[in-house]
C-alpha cells in the first residue's frame, strides 16, 4: 500500500504543477500586474455523510507554486475572502440559484442564465479591485465613499455590481 499511496501523491503533485506552470503562464501571456485567488480555508473536518473522505485537490500547492512563479517573474498575487463568491450573482441580484441537471449553471434572481465559475471570477475580480481602491484612499474619503456605497463595507457581500457603484461615485 505505501507504494500506491506514494504514486497517487506523485500524480497529484504532477496535477498541481501543470495547473501552477498553465495559471502562470496564461498570466505572462496576458501581461497581469496581479494574480488574484480565492483565500480558501481548507483546515478542519469535512461535513457530509462520508465525514473525513479523501480530498486529492491540492489547491494550496497550486497557489503557492503560482506565487513562487509569479514572484520570480514580477507578478504580485493577492488572496480575497471566498465566502459568497459563487452564491452571490455578479449583478448584484442576490443569490443564485443551481441548476439540478447541471451545477455548473446557475440562474440569477432577474432570470438570467450564466455559467457559476465566470459570475465568481468576476466577483473575485471585483473584491480585489474594491479592497484596492478603498486601502489607497484617506480615512475621511474612504468613509464617505462606504456612506454612499454602503455594499462596500463588507467585503464578504461585494460582488461586480458593488464595483460599478464604487466606480461611479468615484468619478462623480
Amino acid at each position: 500500500m505505501p507504494r500506491l499511496w506514494a504514486k497517487a501523491k506523485g500524480v497529484n503533485l504532477d496535477i498541481a504543477h501543470k495547473t501552477a506552470q498553465f495559471v502562470a503562464d496564461v498570466a505572462m501571456l496576458y501581461s497581469a500586474d496581479v494574480i488574484v485567488f480565492e483565500h480558501l480555508d481548507t483546515q478542519g473536518k469535512k461535513r457530509g455523510s462520508k465525514k473525513q473522505k479523501l480530498h486529492h485537490w491540492r489547491a494550496q500547492a497550486v497557489q503557492r507554486i503560482v506565487a513562487d512563479k509569479a514572484h520570480r517573474d514580477g507578478v504580485r498575487v493577492r488572496r480575497v475572502c471566498a465566502w459568497n463568491t459563487s452564491k452571490l450573482a455578479f449583478d448584484g441580484s442576490g443569490e443564485v440559484e443551481r441548476d439540478e441537471h447541471n451545477y455548473s449553471m446557475c440562474t440569477f434572481k432577474t432570470g438570467k442564465r450564466y455559467h457559476c465559475d465566470l459570475s465568481a471570477s468576476y466577483n473575485i475580480g471585483a473584491r480585489y479591485f474594491i479592497r484596492e481602491i478603498l486601502k489607497s484612499l484617506p480615512a475621511k474619503a474612504r468613509l464617505g465613499i462606504e456612506a454612499k456605497v454602503p455594499q462596500c463595507t463588507k467585503r464578504t457581500t461585494c460582488t461586480l455590481s458593488t464595483l460599478l457603484s464604487l466606480n461611479a461615485e468615484l468619478v462623480a
